[in-house]
C-alpha cells in the first residue's frame, strides 16, 4: 500500500469507527466492520475519485449492506436510508458525495433522504435522561430532545445526580456529556448506571477522536459539540432503534 494512502486511512479511522458503530449499534461489531473494510481498501484499486475518508465510508457501507442479516428494512427505514442519514448528519458529508458512497444517483439519494427525514418525525420515541453540567446547554439539549418526539425524564448536572436519577426514572436512552467539570465524569456515571440498568447511550463531546481509538471499551454512539438538531434526531433514532432490534424477541416493524 502506498505510504500516502496508509497515512490518509489512519487519519480517517476515528470517523470510520464512528460511522460503523452508529450503523451497527455496537463498538465491537462496528470496529470489526471497519477492519474488514480496510482489508478491502488495501487490496483493491480505487474506482472513483473519492477522498480516502469517503472511500472508507463506502467500503463500510458496502460490507454492512452485504451481510445477510441486513437485507431488509429496520423500523421502517432501509439500510441505504439509514446510511444516508448518518453520512449527511453525523459525518457531515454532502448529499452528492453520500450518493456516490452508497451507489445511488443524486436524484434517488435525495428522494431516499427526504423519505428518511419524514420518517424521523414518526419514529420510535422513548424517555431520555440528559447528563450535562452546563444549565444553558442542558436546556438547549432538552428542547432538541423534545423536538425529536422524546420525553425528558430528568436532567443531571453531576455524576452523583445522574446515578440517582437513572435509578429513580429508568430511562430508555441516556444522553451524556463527557466532561461534567467539578461535578464528575459522564463516562463514569454511565458505567455505574449500566451496572443495574441497561439502556442505549449517546455521548456528546467536543473531542470525538478521544473516544474512537478502538483501543479500549468505548461508546457506540458519539456526536460532536456543537451539533445541529437533525444530528441529534438521527443519533437518537439510530440508538433507540438499534437497541430495540437487538433486544426484540419477535419480528421488528
Amino acid at each position: 500500500m502506498p505510504e500516502s494512502l496508509r497515512s490518509a486511512l489512519i487519519q480517517a479511522l476515528p470517523y470510520g469507527r464512528r460511522y460503523a458503530r452508529a450503523l451497527t449499534g455496537s463498538q465491537s461489531e462496528g470496529d470489526l466492520l471497519v477492519a474488514e473494510s480496510l482489508r478491502t481498501l488495501t487490496t483493491s484499486r480505487p474506482s472513483d475519485d473519492l477522498p480516502s475518508l469517503c472511500r472508507l465510508y463506502q467500503a463500510i457501507s458496502r460490507h454492512f449492506a452485504s451481510q445477510p442479516e441486513n437485507d431488509g428494512p429496520e423500523h421502517g427505514l432501509s439500510i441505504v436510508q439509514r446510511q444516508l442519514l448518518l453520512l449527511t448528519t453525523l459525518e457531515e458529508v454532502s448529499l452528492e458525495v453520500a450518493a456516490k458512497i452508497v451507489g445511488l444517483s443524486d436524484k434517488d439519494a435525495a428522494k431516499d433522504l427526504e423519505t428518511a427525514h419524514s420518517y424521523l418525525k414518526t419514529g420510535i420515541q422513548t424517555s431520555v435522561l440528559i447528563i450535562e453540567d452546563e444549565p444553558i446547554i442542558a436546556m438547549d439539549i432538552e428542547d432538541l430532545v423534545l423536538q425529536c418526539g422524546h420525553k425528558v425524564i430528568g436532567i443531571a448536572h453531576t455524576q452523583a445526580d445522574a446515578i440517582r436519577l437513572a435509578r429513580e426514572t429508568r430511562p430508555g436512552l441516556i444522553l451524556a456529556d463527557i466532561n461534567l467539570g467539578a461535578g464528575g465524569d459522564g463516562i463514569r456515571a454511565v458505567a455505574e448506571i449500566t451496572k443495574s440498568h441497561a439502556a442505549p447511550v449517546i455521548y456528546v463531546t467536543a473531542y470525538p477522536e478521544r473516544l474512537l481509538t478502538g483501543e479500549t471499551s468505548e461508546p457506540s454512539f458519539v456526536i460532536t459539540k456543537p451539533f445541529e438538531p437533525l444530528t441529534l434526531a438521527v443519533a437518537t433514532y439510530q440508538a433507540v432503534s438499534n437497541w430495540a432490534l437487538a433486544h426484540s424477541t419477535g419480528p421488528v416493524t
